[in-house]
């Protein structure tokens, strides 16, 4: 049985410009304990950067915040989820209602951004649709939330969620069945965004299986490497030198390999990832036998 309290996730987290961009499209947020009153949320987002997506670093950014909002509230919900009927109750709303709500709060923050800030335009020039003015800010978002209770992320686009669970493994539960091609990838700006948001879902039945280490990252880290391999080799190292070196080394060095991976990619490159609790971590073989031995003396 999962015993509730305050379990502070480690985060980590940092952003790199593009070489030779003149902006930084993404964006990036992590908040949180990843406990039943506050839960830990954390999220990415890759505006698109074009000419026709000239407000897109704006639009990331809305995606982040308004996702950090309703994810939060979603995360407090799931307090309860233990009981009769809740769990299959959370699960359709997180799989049907929160994309809708999600996309519906982006897009009433970006129309309303355009209100305040309408570029100049000569007398008598017809309002643009809705759709031309959401296409300005167009971005994609991966987002994900975790209580003492329950694991749950969502992705819109290209980017990467990979989750190292509890026994080493490695997954990346959102990748789609084919990747896009070129630039293409689904956007908040599309027609009817909410129906290409994909969804993980899993509870957490016993604390011991919490994931390890959960990272998000924007494409500008997986577009870095030659092959196919690269990006989940970097999360696996990355994996292993938390559990060498602890925390505090890797988010010294986080920024350097960044930089480099933007290098080669050429991209805004983005990641934020969680390590989960020290005190829920499974004890190593001698603590355990040591333990057990004061047990019975």
């Amino acid at each position: 049985m999962v015993t509730l309290g305050v379990r502070r996730w480690e985060t980590l987290g940092h952003s790199v410009q593009g070489v030779g961009k003149q902006h930084n499209q993404d964006w990036y947020a992590c908040e949180g304990a990843g406990s039943d009153d506050d839960p830990l949320v954390l999220a990415v987002a890759d505006g698109h950067g074009s000419a026709v997506h000239a407000r897109s670093r704006l639009g990331a950014r809305f995606a982040v915040d308004r996702f950090m909002g309703l994810a939060a509230d979603f995360g407090r919900a799931a307090r309860d989820s233990h009981e009769p009927g809740r769990l299959s109750r959370l699960m359709t709303y997180a799989r049907d209602d929160f994309p809708r709500a999600l996309v519906q709060d982006w897009r009433q923050e970006a129309l309303g951004h355009w209100d305040r800030h309408r570029p100049v335009a000569d007398d008598g020039a017809p309002e643009p649709s809705d759709a031309a003015k959401l296409l300005l800010y167009g971005s994609t978002l991966i987002g994900a939330v975790l209580t003492p209770w329950l694991f749950v992320a969502w992705q819109l686009g290209d980017g990467d969620l990979a989750v190292v669970e509890h026994d080493g493994t490695l997954r990346r539960p959102l990748a789609p069945a084919e990747e896009d091609l070129g630039d293409e990838t689904e956007s908040l700006c599309g027609r009817e965004a909410w129906r290409a948001v994909r969804m993980h879902w899993a509870p957490l039945f016993d604390e011991a299986r919490t994931p390890r280490l959960v990272v998000l990252s924007t494409d500008g880290l997986s577009k870095s490497f030659a092959s196919a391999d690269g990006y989940p080799e970097f999360v696996a190292g990355l994996d292993g030198r938390l559990a060498a070196q602890g925390s505090e080394e890797v988010r010294a060095v986080l920024p350097e390999w960044l930089r480099q991976a933007s290098r080669y990619s050429g991209d805004d490159t983005t990641l934020t990832a969680a390590l989960r609790p020290a005190e829920i971590l499974p004890a190593p073989p001698a603590e355990q036998a040591e333990s057990e031995r004061k047990t019975e003396t």
